[in-house]
């Protein structure tokens, strides 16, 4: 019998001072078993810096046409694609395609992904990769609870989490690959 995806539950007030967005957020997301922590973490974390009218939280590993969250129009077209992890270059090539705009959220290996998207990839005007400090993340990772609450504010490209009562800080690397 296969073991079944593991479901988390956050509670998030979300001010993203850098973009005008604040919101109270109650997100429910599965955590696949070949999932890592720090990539369930970064997910979340992208959800939140990506929030806007139309913003999915997909299958995520389990889907593997569509990637971690989509936002979409009003028609339902896809207007921004995210990605969350080390996706290969061909996936993020097909996603400029579909989508006008594309965020890769790297929870590993940031600038070897960087690296191999700018030598393969067309239309990389339209990407951008975000990471995160390692401190910010192996807090985060370690504060993790199956019913979290937590408050996360980015200001001035610096991103602040209460986790559970845990305080993490760190800078959010978010950069056009040109």
């Amino acid at each position: 019998m296969a073991i079944g995806a593991t479901i988390f539950r956050f509670h998030i007030e979300l001010s993203d001072v850098d973009r005008g967005v604040f919101e109270a957020l109650d997100l429910h997301v599965a955590k696949h078993p070949s999932e890592s922590t720090r990539f369930l973490v970064v997910r979340v974390l992208a959800r939140c810096l990506e929030h806007a009218e139309g913003i999915e939280l997909t299958k995520g590993v389990s889907d593997t046409e569509l990637p971690a969250l989509v936002v979409r129009d009003l028609q339902g077209g896809l207007r921004q694609w995210v990605e969350v992890g080390v996706p290969a270059w061909k996936r993020v090539h097909k996603a400029t395609s579909r989508a006008a705009a594309v965020a890769v959220y790297a929870h590993k290996q940031a600038d070897v992904l960087r690296a191999e998207l700018l030598k393969n990839v067309r239309k990389a005007e339209a990407v951008r990769v975000v990471h995160f400090d390692d401190g910010l993340l192996e807090t985060l990772e370690t504060a993790l609870e199956r019913n979290a609450t937590w408050s996360v504010t980015r200001s001035e490209g610096t991103l602040y989490v209460d986790a559970n009562g845990t305080s993490a800080v760190g800078a959010v690397h978010d950069a056009p690959l040109r």
